[in-house]
């Protein structure tokens, strides 16, 4: 069983119908035993940081999320999700997150009269930086979609998986530790290569990673 945390950022509908899609059982739960009981995790999220990491911890989950780590569950983050596990973000004044992964969220700023748009919308190609499980039967530079205003900027350049250019800007569109794999972009909205990411986390063991 799979468990898709709810804690109240974005609609999980897409989430959970990809996964049931390629044959996965899912549960949509806000319930830490559950949490703990999942073979597998996974930390979707759209909206602001602020709120997120509120709602988040408000009820209890963010324990529940640091223990199915430490217990060694394969664990996918999405969006917002892989931005509240870096140490801080700059959105809504500045907020603490998790700090699981070394890093920042930043917002992109661009010059005024830039072609480039925030938020970052639509599909663009990611460059992998390592070889990984994850990425398995996906093709180099592949294009995922995207929407979001902020980025990450991790600090530790081996948590850095992939990453994504934007105009000449380049930041980082995926990252992981040991169990843990996040992506910027929405898995479940990119075709047959974010189907083919969710079926690879199906079958990924958590290793890989340090």
């Amino acid at each position: 069983m799979i468990a898709i945390i709810d804690y109240g950022a974005g609609n999980l509908t897409s989430v959970k119908l990809a996964f049931e899609r390629i044959g996965a059982s899912v549960t949509v739960t806000s319930d830490p035993d559950e949490i703990a009981n999942a073979e597998r995790v996974v930390f979707p999220g759209v909206g602001s940081a602020g709120s997120g990491m509120a709602a988040f911890c408000e009820r209890g989950l963010d324990l529940a999320f640091r223990d199915a780590l430490a217990n060694g569950k394969p664990t996918l983050a999405i969006c917002l999700g892989m931005q509240m596990l870096f140490e801080s973000s700059t959105e809504d004044g500045g907020v603490e997150a998790l700090g699981i992964l070394p890093g920042t969220v930043e917002l992109f700023e661009f010059p005024v009269k830039s072609h480039l748009k925030v938020p970052h919308m639509g599909w663009n190609s990611v460059s992998f930086s390592q070889t990984h499980p994850m990425m398995a039967g996906i093709r180099p530079n592949e294009a995922f979609y995207f929407v979001h205003s902020y980025f990450v900027a991790a600090t530790t350049p081996c948590v850095v998986i992939g990453s994504t250019e934007y105009g000449n800007f380049e930041f980082t569109s995926i990252a992981g530790r040991k169990n843990l794999f996040a992506t910027q972009f929405h898995p479940e909205r990119s075709g047959a290569a974010g189907l083919q990411l969710l079926k690879n986390f199906l079958t990924w063991d958590g290793s890989l990673c340090y």
